[in-house]
């Protein structure tokens, strides 16, 4: 997908005056990079001494450790899977190479290389997923546990192939700040993990193109950090990737000041990308894991290596895993809001271990938990891992008593009833700064599940790159459960990651009354009328009911609801029949839609897409869709009611 003039202008339009300057300064130094290249400075002595304490890799739960070491296994056998596509070149990678596409990106100098362009380069997630390192910290800690070589061994022959395939500035790979940000903490924690193989100073302090290829990655991440519109996820990984290396790679004249400006970015984004209530202002789940999982691994490193921490950091981390806690349904599976490409911070789990009960197993170990969280019963590597580095420390802030329900900044409301009903109602900001890059349009949408199913379901991402008509889908109006008016969607898009008019949301109750919990918002998306929902759980009923009302002119409306993968319907009229099983038990539910509405049921829809399900980037499935299609006017309103049976 390449960039048309006017998608520049617009997103030109969403910059301001200091963000432009700092462009248009990221720009000359491109060019002069392009001829000159510093070398590394001369590096003697240097000496790796950010270990784990003793007795860490012994407290790793043996299931998790089994896990790992199966996942590893496939790995040694060239065998791994990347957002949906199974590869079996793992034991010898292409770095350049994309197998979705076939193609291979140039090896031109970096910032001429056209990564957007999936018709020139490839499907650039698939090209820069491996070269995280990620499966590389995965193999580390295999060999931690088992202390069997042939993984280290591994380890180094992927890394000297990378480094030999990708030197400084040339390629794909040294594109992106967060990419090389990722990298860095994966080659930290590659080098703790191999600790006691004998070849692990070889590969690292004392070998020269090792050394380069990490001073040039915390060079580039001084002179072209994420900025303004742009400061989102990325710019946290910049700064967790720096402040990693520049702690546990501390051989360089420039590391203290590298170290220094790290912490700063990082205590000022951390903030900026976190609302009070401690939900990340992006208000897409998975980059809250990400970005949690990023400050912590970077806290750690800072706590390994003594440097002091800004108290507000902790704090935010506290009040992001806090938020996690409140969130999450009773299988700990939080709401799906907004994109999700599958991003982790620190990877060194096999496959099966729950991301999120691992997330909150550390803040566990790290801040305590409260006595209203959900029970983690899973294990993980993770977690001691980290637990080991982090020093404790004692909040100095009063946390939630009780299981928050209404997040009020950032707009987010979860409803819970008997029999595991879990309900997530929308009606917070379009998305955060100007551009808004990983918002959908989803306003006053709705998210139900029933013991952990999906029973109305966010769609969730699919992609980013290289396929619009789908990209424009699941980020649409029409892809969430909410009303349309006119075929258009409530905020207006400019590009796959930028958004030029963004609909306002106002929340007007939120609370439980006896049996009932209640929740009414509104917004403007669409220019002459207000789009208004109430919700309403009732417990003992264990019944559900939506109120859709529209203000303004006569207009065509759409009422949208996503069934879940598992949820069979049987549509007559206007009332759904829904069953799925859950743990082998059969379950259903009715669904009265409004009468005065036509309703479709539409199902793996491909031109254009309608009725689908993405479980994780680069995956979808067929889901039932249903559609009322009808006309309203200032009067109009639409009660729809789901109610479940025992």
């Amino acid at each position: 997908m390449t960039m048309s003039a006017g998608w520049y202008l617009r997103r030109l339009s969403r910059m301001g005056p200091q963000e432009i300057a700092g462009r248009v300064g990221d720009t000359m130094r491109r060019r002069r990079w392009r001829s000159a290249q510093p070398d590394c400075p001369s590096v003697t002595g240097a000496r790796f001494t950010a270990v784990l304490p003793a007795g860490t890799i012994a407290a790793i739960a043996p299931d998790a450790a089994k896990r790992l070491v199966a996942e590893v296994d496939r790995l040694m056998d060239g065998h791994g899977e990347f957002f949906g596509v199974d590869r079996d070149d793992l034991a010898d990678p292409d770095w350049s190479y994309d197998p979705k596409t076939g193609r291979r990106a140039p090896q031109v100098y970096a910032f001429d290389v056209p990564y957007r362009d999936e018709g020139e380069v490839g499907d650039i997630k698939q090209i820069w997923e491996p070269s995280r390192h990620q499966y590389l910290t995965q193999l580390a800690a295999a060999y931690a546990i088992t202390g069997n070589e042939r993984y280290a061994e591994r380890v180094a022959e992927h890394l000297r192939s990378w480094w030999s395939a990708n030197p400084p500035l040339r390629g794909v790979h040294w594109v992106s700040g967060i990419e090389l940000g990722i990298r860095l903490l994966s080659w930290v924690w590659i080098r703790r993990l191999l600790e006691g193989w004998p070849g692990a100073a070889g590969l690292f302090e004392d070998n020269p193109v090792a050394l380069n290829q990490i001073w040039h990655h915390q060079r580039w991440l001084a002179a072209f950090p994420s900025r303004g519109s742009s400061a989102n996820n990325h710019v946290i990984a910049e700064d967790a990737g720096q402040l990693a290396a520049a702690c546990a790679f501390d051989w360089f004249p420039d590391s203290a000041r590298w170290r220094a400006g790290a912490l700063r970015s990082l205590e000022r984004q951390l903030r900026n990308n976190t609302y009070l209530s401690g939900l990340n202002r992006e208000l897409a789940t998975e980059y809250h894991g990400l970005v949690l999982e990023l400050g912590l691994a970077a806290v750690a490193e800072a706590d390994a290596a003594g440097v002091q921490v800004p108290a507000t950091v902790r704090l935010v981390l506290l009040r992001m895993t806090d938020a996690l806690a409140a969130v999450v349904d009773n299988r700990l599976r939080p709401p799906r809001q907004g994109d999700a490409d599958d991003g982790h911070g620190l990877i060194v789990d096999g496959a099966g271990t729950d991301r999120w009960g691992s997330l909150l197993a550390t803040g566990d170990a790290v801040f305590g938990r409260l006595d209203w969280w959900p029970t983690v019963t899973g294990t993980d590597v993770r977690t001691p891992l980290l637990a080991a580095l982090v020093k404790p420390t004692e909040p100095a802030v009063t946390r939630p008593a009780s299981r928050p329900a209404h997040f009020a900044d950032a707009g987010m409301t979860i409803l819970r009833g008997p029999e595991e009903i879990w309900c997530r109602c929308d009606g917070g900001p379009h998305g955060f700064l100007s551009i808004a890059a990983h918002a959908h349009a989803d306003a006053l949408s709705v998210e139900v599940r029933h013991d952990g199913v999906d029973v109305l379901a966010d769609p969730g991402t699919y992609c980013y790159h290289g396929q619009p008509e789908w990209r424009q889908y699941f980020r649409s109006t029409l892809g969430h459960n909410t009303l349309q008016l006119d075929g258009d969607d409530q905020s207006v898009s400019g590009g796959p990651f930028l958004w030029t008019r963004h609909a306002r949301t106002r929340v007007l109750t939120a609370g439980t009354s006896g049996e009932v919990a209640r929740w009414s918002a509104e917004h403007d998306g669409y220019q002459g009328s207000v789009h208004r929902r109430r919700v309403e759980l009732t417990a003992e009923r264990q019944e559900l009911k939506l109120v859709d009302e529209v203000s303004g002119p006569r207009r065509t409306v759409n009422l949208v609801f996503h069934l879940g993968p598992a949820i069979t319907v049987e549509l007559v009229g206007n009332r759904a029949q829904l069953t799925w099983t859950r743990d082998g038990e059969d379950r259903s539910a009715v669904f009265d839609l409004p009468e005065e509405l036509s309703w479709q049921a539409h199902r793996g829809e491909s031109e254009p897409p309608l009725g689908w399900y993405s479980a994780g980037f680069g995956r979808k499935e067929p889901a039932t869709t249903l559609i009322g299609t009808g006309s309203a006017d200032g009067t109009a309103g639409f009660t729809t009611v789901l109610r479940f049976r025992g």
